[in-house]
C-alpha cells in the first residue's frame, strides 16, 4: 500500500508461495519480490549480526529494492555510468523537491552520508532516535536514483531489530496520512510530525513516549 501497488494480501501471500497471480503487472509483482528478498536480508542479516549503519549494508539493500525499478541501483548517485541527471520528487500541490546534485564520484553525497552516520553515532542519540532520524535523512538526501525512502525505511527497521527492538509498519489505512506528513518534512526540514506518527506507529509507541520503553 505505501508504494502504490494494487495487489491485495491474499494476491501477495499466493505470490510469495511461488504462484502468479492472472492479471497483474510484472512491474508490480516484481516490486513485491524486490521487497519480501529485502525482507529477508535484512533479517539474515540481524540474526547474523551483521546488520550496521554503513554504506555497504545501505547499498546492498538498494539493489535489491531497487532492481529494475531504478535508472541505476547499488550505488549513489554518481557512482555508475549516469553522472549528470538529477531526479526530483514530486510533493503535489507543493510542488517538486530537488536533491542535492548528481555529480561524478558523487563526492558530495559521501561526505554528506559520512557526517550524517557520525551525527547519529554519538552517544547522546538512542537507538530509536538514530534509526527514526537515518530514515527521514536517507529519503530526505536521494542518495540513490529512485527507492530511497522504501531503501531508508528497511535500514530505518534494520537498525531497530538489531537492538531487540519491533520494527516499525505503517497500516494501510494511515497511508495518506504518512504521505502528507512525509511531504511536509521534505518542504519544512522540521522532522518533529514525521518522528511523532513513526512512534504512534510503533507497537510501543505509548511507552516509549513515556520513556519507560
Amino acid at each position: 500500500m505505501l508504494e502504490g501497488n494494487p495487489f491485495t494480501f491474499p494476491e501477495v501471500q499466493t505470490l510469495l508461495d511461488g504462484v502468479t497471480v492472472g492479471g497483474r503487472k510484472l512491474s508490480d509483482q516484481e516490486q513485491i519480490l524486490n521487497l519480501a528478498e529485502s525482507s529477508k536480508v535484512v533479517l539474515e542479516l540481524v540474526s547474523r549480526h551483521k546488520f550496521a549503519l554503513t554504506k555497504e549494508v545501505f547499498c546492498g539493500l538498494n539493489a535489491i529494492v531497487a532492481r529494475n525499478e531504478a535508472l541505476e541501483w547499488g550505488h549513489f548517485r554518481g557512482e555508475g555510468a549516469e553522472t549528470g541527471f538529477t531526479p526530483d520528487v514530486s510533493l503535489g500541490e507543493r510542488g517538486r523537491y530537488t536533491p542535492r546534485p548528481t555529480e561524478p564520484g558523487a563526492v558530495r553525497l559521501n561526505e554528506v552520508f559520512a557526517r550524517g552516520v557520525q551525527a547519529l553515532e554519538t552517544p547522546v542519540v538512542s537507538i530509536f532516535e538514530r534509526a527514526l532520524t537515518f530514515f527521514l535523512f536517507g529519503a530526505l538526501q536521494q542518495f540513490f536514483f529512485d527507492r530511497n525512502t522504501r531503501t531508508s525505511r528497511f535500514m530505518m527497521n534494520g537498525l531497530l531489530m538489531n537492538a531487540g527492538i519491533d520494527a516499525i509498519s505503517v497500516p494501510a489505512a494511515r497511508v495518506k496520512e504518512f504521505n502528507s506528513k512525509m511531504i511536509e518534512f521534505c518542504v519544512t526540514r522540521d522532522a518533529t510530525e514525521m518522528i511523532d506518527f513513526l512512534v504512534d506507529c510503533h507497537p510501543d509507541g505509548e511507552r516509549i513516549r513515556s520513556g519507560s520503553a
